[in-house]
Parts: C-alpha cells; structure tokens; sequence
C-alpha cells in the first residue's frame, strides 16, 4: 500500500483571505485544473451537519444558536473529510483554516493522515474592495 504523501501528482493547498477574495473561483478553478476536490468550510459543515454523526450534530448546535462552531469541533470535521478516497491525491482547502489555534491544529492532524500541506496561498484585497464584492453578490 503507497503511503498518501508519496507521488508526484499529489497537491495539498489551503487557500485563505478575506470573505470576497476569490478563495471559492480559485478554489474551483485549481480544483477542475489539479483533478482534486474543492472543499469549502461551509460545505463541509453543511455535510457533516446533514449526516447523522454526532460531529455534525455538534456542528448544529453551535451554528442553530448562531455561535461559531469551535476549534476541536471543527478540525475534527476536517480530518474526517480529508480522510476520505477522494483526497488520496490531494485537495483545496477553501477558508479552513481561519484562525491561528485552528492553523495549529490542522498542522498536528495532517501528520495523523499521512499528508503534509505543500502551500498555503492567501489571497489579499483590502476590506473595502471585500465589502464591495460580498455587496454585489446580494443584487
């Protein structure tokens, strides 16, 4: 059995920035040009949220009283996602990690997985230009 960080082909990435950067059209973009999957934050929370695990029930919770899920909740869901067949070559990793402690977390659990990041790409625009491009998302 090949260990997953063995391979030419493999690509890790996370991309990062404001919310109206571009993580997601990049994301898209890398993701259909590398032949790994986009994953975004929200869309692994929706999943999680919709099975009936008991991480996407926790997942819920936080989120039905309008809280942010926490960090153990949530890096939890990440490894269990990147874990599955269809990372095995690599994946985009859209909006996670978001902060610091999260970052952290991420860089002890992907050892556990078998894979290591090759980059992590932030995209910057300044907050005006985030305000203006989140505003034209909603005419």
């Amino acid at each position: 059995m090949m260990h997953r960080d063995e391979g030419d082909d493999l690509v890790r990435l996370v991309l990062m920035g404001l919310p109206g950067a571009g993580k997601g059209t990049q994301g898209e973009l890398l993701s259909e040009e590398l032949h790994v999957p986009h994953i975004s934050t929200g869309a692994m929370f929706r999943s999680a949220m919709q099975s009936a695990s008991e991480l996407g029930a926790k997942a819920r919770a936080y989120i039905d009283r309008g809280q942010l899920v926490p960090d153990d909740v949530a890096i939890e869901i990440v490894k269990e996602r990147l874990d599955r067949p269809d990372c095995v070559n690599g994946f985009i990793l859209d909006g996670f990690p978001r902060t610091v402690p999260q970052a952290q977390e991420l860089d002890k659990a992907l050892p556990t997985l078998g894979v290591h990041l090759d980059a992590a790409i932030n995209i910057e625009i300044t907050e005006d230009e985030a305000v203006r491009r989140i505003s034209d998302r909603l005419v």
